[in-house]
């Protein structure tokens, strides 16, 4: 028999990585805290459909219908771009003046991705995505889902490839 998590363990174990990619819609940590409430909301209020292979990707579905719905709804979309090409604090401050650096730089690069390509590389490389879910998410074709992501690296080595040499030793 199917036992569903209740909402505090789905809380636990997938509140973060939610709240990181609804940041990445909202550019706000402020909108995303409250999309992010509005989602456990909804999940307190209709119990967990059975059947579910991944928790995690049918979370971030929800995530991503809501953070749409969200953008729909306040008619912000002007907004949402300028708030993207704005540095998305997704790092923690670092001690290390070098870490430091390359996550300021990193978030920089991240930033001046269009919308599509950040939130696929977010959820390839922060959230450990394949591209199949990744486009199951996003209701996207799977193509996409890699030509965006092939798109986000190059544009991101680009944007980084005077720090790498900044760091490689000759």
């Amino acid at each position: 028999m199917y036992a569903a998590p209740t909402l505090s363990e789905l809380y636990d174990a997938h509140a973060a990585g939610l709240f990181h990619y609804l940041t990445s819609f909202t550019g706000a940590e402020a909108d995303a805290k409250d999309l992010l409430q509005e989602l456990f909301i909804k999940l307190a209020r209709q119990p967990v459909p059975a059947g579910i292979d991944n928790m995690r990707a049918w979370l971030l579905r929800l995530a991503h219908r809501q953070a749409i719905d969200w953008l729909r709804r306040h008619h912000v979309r002007r907004r949402a771009e300028e708030a993207s090409r704005a540095p998305v604090e997704m790092f923690a401050a670092q001690d290390d003046p070098d870490q430091a650096e390359l996550a300021k730089r990193l978030g920089a690069a991240l930033s001046l991705l269009p919308l599509e390509q950040r939130s696929v590389a977010q959820l390839k490389l922060w959230d450990g995505l394949t591209f199949e879910e990744i486009a199951e998410v996003q209701g996207i074709p799977l193509n996409t889902a890699a030509s965006r992501y092939r798109y986000a690296l190059e544009k991101l080595r680009s944007e980084l490839r005077p720090l790498y040499d900044e760091l490689t030793p000759s």
